[in-house]
């Protein structure tokens, strides 16, 4: 299955125009955020200047434990160069900037709706957050690490152990939502008076509804707990099945960004939505769980060994306590690994809101999306 299996509704409307409509709507352009002006040309940039209108900004890396150096030059450098490039464009109406609903951190289980002023931090007992500072830290370390001709290796792990620390040190879980929220600053320090819409999604899953439900690409935080189980390698898992799994279908992200755009074009300010579900129709992770089994009851996957007959899963066993969970690992797997040490080698045998236009999270049925949308589209697209 391929990704172009999600312009298959426009195929089916344009018919032989597709291509054609395609080419007059899409113009794509060999552009970076993480450079000034995009590192677009000179005269390239020019002529985007006089003609966009609107921009929408969803460039980022998303990896929660990236780099510093990397998710500081995309997800914050990135957003200052984005800023930069829409207030030289004369015809702006609009910029769009997708961030994430974490990183205004959360109280009592529920994701906060604040915006940040800039050097804000999410620790009462931080330090003030200076932007140039980090820049500076970043490239102070990588000066140290070339000087000491450290390893590749080394580098990527010093980097990334840098941002989790920063993050942390700050009030922030990880490098993505850190680097994230500094991004939102500077938007809200530089914009002046460009439109700005910042919108804030929790974590986005596959279609719920249009143009394909199910579709999705790339395996992405929950897929992984299906995948695990529907290839019968995951068969413990530790959560407390009551807590809450903000999730929010992608095309409902997409439908609510539209209308922002429409409702706050050419408004001189800056308004921030957050897109979640947890407070209207939050979905816990029992039902997830639940779903699961229930689906793969139904529809159990094949085997991977030859002349592959369908396999029947057992229930997950579930642990809301790492003292259970440790006490189950203990008796299933260290003592009789205890008794393997044990034995003498030589007899050991080894083996190798509003609007209906589609965004409301209260209308989600998450039982029937999970069994008959998000999971069947984890199996298509993802399981090989």
């Amino acid at each position: 299955v391929t990704a172009m299996e999600i312009f298959q509704t426009l195929k089916e409307n344009h018919g032989n125009g597709f291509e054609g409509f395609i080419q007059e709507k899409v113009c794509p352009l060999p552009g970076d955020v993480m450079y000034e002006n995009l590192g677009l040309g000179p005269a390239k940039v020019r002529e985007l200047w006089k003609e966009i209108d609107i921009i929408v900004n969803g460039a980022a890396t998303t990896n929660f434990y990236e780099r510093y150096d990397v998710a500081f030059d995309t997800n914050v450098m990135g957003a200052k160069h984005i800023c930069e490039f829409a207030k030289r464009c004369s015809k702006l109406k609009m910029l769009l900037h997708v961030s994430t609903a974490y990183v205004a951190g959360e109280q009592e289980g529920i994701l906060l709706e604040k915006s940040f002023l800039m050097g804000e931090t999410l620790r009462k007992d931080a330090h003030h957050l200076d932007i140039e500072s980090e820049r500076n830290l970043i490239k102070e370390t990588m000066r140290e690490l070339k000087a000491n001709r450290s390893s590749e290796k080394t580098e990527k792990r010093t980097m990334k152990e840098l941002g989790l620390k920063r993050a942390r040190e700050l009030g922030w879980p990880n490098t993505y939502v850190f680097t994230k929220a500094m991004g939102e600053m500077l938007l809200g320090h530089l914009r002046g008076d460009l439109p700005v819409v910042i919108v804030r999604p929790s974590i986005i899953t596959s279609i719920l509804n249009d143009p394909l439900p199910g579709w999705m690409e790339g395996i992405r935080t929950i897929d992984s707990f299906i995948v695990g189980y529907a290839k019968q390698a995951l068969s413990i898992f530790l959560v407390d099945l009551d807590v809450i799994l903000d999730m929010i279908p992608g095309d409902m992200v997409v439908n609510a960004m539209m209308v922002a755009m429409m409702v706050h074009s050419e408004e001189q300010a800056q308004s921030i939505y957050h897109l979640t579900s947890s407070l209207r129709n939050p979905a816990p992770c029992a039902v997830l769980v639940e779903t699961i089994y229930s689906y793969f009851f139904c529809n159990p996957p094949l085997s991977r060994k030859k002349n592959s007959e369908p396999v029947r899963l057992s229930r997950m066993r579930v642990f809301r306590t790492l003292t259970w969970f440790r006490a189950y690992m203990a008796i299933k797997y260290r003592l009789p690994l205890e008794v393997v040490v044990s034995t003498p080698l030589n007899i050991i045998h080894y083996k190798s809101r509003g609007y209906d236009f589609g965004f409301d999270p209260k209308s989600i049925d998450w039982d029937d999306y999970f069994y008959s949308v998000h999971i069947p589209g984890v199996v298509k697209y993802l399981c090989d």
